[in-house]
């Protein structure tokens, strides 16, 4: 699908993002291992959530729908049943890679795979802690790619150090760790989100944190949790760069999630200059939850690198672009992770936004973005990456002339109504 943008001279509107993708992930999976039902409100709409229900429905959980209200009836830890297909992941890293802890514990085969970027990117990383545990797992390029083929086995508890700070990798390992005999540690490099340890303690698991240390007993969650699913922060992204880049623009995004494990965009758009305002503080279901005000903004750049990186990783591409607009030079370091995302995406955004007119240069771990703006029109491609697809999409709004975006189709992997919210923003309705 080809999607052509035309540069807006007003935006104007309220957007509502879809749910929060890393929590729907997490709110399913934790609650199809305790036992009842769990009713979800505003979980994500997007393909990735829906493979992660796909494969646990093929494990035997019920989910169902009530009014718009998903339904999940929780099997307990004993209760999986062997899949009598391969299960299908999709693009959508998260649903293999924290199945692969819950079925590292069960007493069946399971084999796990998904498309042709999914098949590409690194598995490694969990099949070593896994294994260390004794879960029974293999996988394709020396045990480094999917698929992934996994026989149940009785799990040890293990202290393992993160070599990088993967919230993927913590969340699968803490989830093994429910159904192992012994105490289980993962020390991280720097903070990831937490959403995982969040939603285990909601459910009754004891899990303790001192500094970038986390502890878990193991048990099965004592009790389903009934969630209200936040709006996605990384969606809400795209429309705080739009807000604050756009010579023209009054932009409020309501109900989204605030967790500082995830705000790292508030805080470098803050640093930035922009004119963003938090608004309503609350806590929904766990989560902090507020609304952003947005406007036009004369912003100033800044070096973004550190520990700040894992809490703004899905959002650098944004990033880079609000970058293109500021005063100075704006560098990126310490964001190799963003390598083997669903593109290359320091190489993709790097050759796609200097398509537009973007003065910008890639580094084996980063970027580094002149400012000074002029964007124009042209053709450029998603190279099947969803957030490269948004960016773009972000940028055509303030370029001259139209800008045609090649596989725009692939928003649908997290934010199937972006095109829509897009065009209303520019309508001012």
């Amino acid at each position: 699908m080809k999607q052509r943008v035309k540069g807006s001279s007003i935006l104007r509107g309220e957007i509502t993002p879809p749910g929060d993708k890393s929590i729907s992930h997490r709110v399913l999976i934790l609650n199809s291992i305790a036992r009842g039902r769990a009713r979800i409100e505003n979980l994500a709409p997007g393909d990735d959530v829906c493979a992660t229900m796909s494969c646990l429905r093929a494990l035997g959980v019920e989910i169902t729908e009530e009014g718009g209200t998903l339904i999940i009836s929780g099997v307990g830890r004993a209760g999986f049943r062997e899949p009598t297909d391969v299960l299908q992941a999709g693009n959508s890293a998260t649903t293999m890679r924290l199945l692969a802890g819950l079925l590292a514990a069960q007493p069946f085969l399971s084999i796990v795979t998904g498309d042709e970027s999914l098949r590409a990117r690194p598995m490694g990383r969990l099949i070593h802690p896994l294994r260390l545990m004794g879960a029974e797992i293999w996988g394709r390029g020396s045990d480094s790619l999917a698929p992934l083929a996994i026989k149940g086995n009785k799990l040890k508890g293990i202290d393992y150090h993160l070599p990088v700070a993967s919230a993927q990798i913590k969340s699968a390992i803490l989830i093994a760790a429910l159904f192992a005999r012994g105490n289980t540690t993962v020390v991280e490099p720097a903070p990831s989100r937490d959403h995982t340890e969040s939603l285990l303690r909601a459910m009754g698991v004891k899990l303790h944190r001192e500094g970038t240390r986390i502890k878990l007993i193991p048990a099965a969650p004592s009790a389903p949790s009934d969630v209200r699913v936040p709006g996605d922060i990384s969606a809400a992204a795209c429309w705080l760069v739009a807000g604050a880049i756009h010579p023209n623009a009054q932009i409020k995004v309501i109900n989204t999630g605030i967790n500082p494990t995830r705000s790292g965009i508030i805080d470098v758009l803050l640093q930035m200059g922009a004119k963003l305002v938090v608004e309503r503080v609350r806590r929904e279901s766990g989560e902090l939850v507020a609304d952003l005000a947005i406007e036009s903004s004369d912003l100033v750049a800044t070096q973004i690198g550190g520990n700040l990186i894992p809490r703004l990783i899905d959002e650098l591409p944004l990033i880079a672009l609000a970058g293109s607009f500021a005063r100075g030079t704006t560098t990126i370091v310490d964001a190799q992770e963003l390598r083997v995302k669903e593109s290359d995406r320091i190489a993709t955004t790097v050759r796609e936004l200097s398509r537009l007119g973007v003065d910008i240069e890639e580094m084996p771990d980063g970027m580094v973005i002149h400012g000074g703006g002029g964007l124009a029109g042209g053709e450029c491609a998603s190279h099947h990456d969803h957030r490269l697809a948004m960016t773009l999409g972000i940028a055509a709004l303030v370029a001259r002339g139209e800008t045609v975006i090649n596989n725009a189709e692939v928003v649908a992997m997290s934010y199937p109504n972006f095109w829509q919210d897009l065009e209303r923003l520019t309508s001012g309705i």
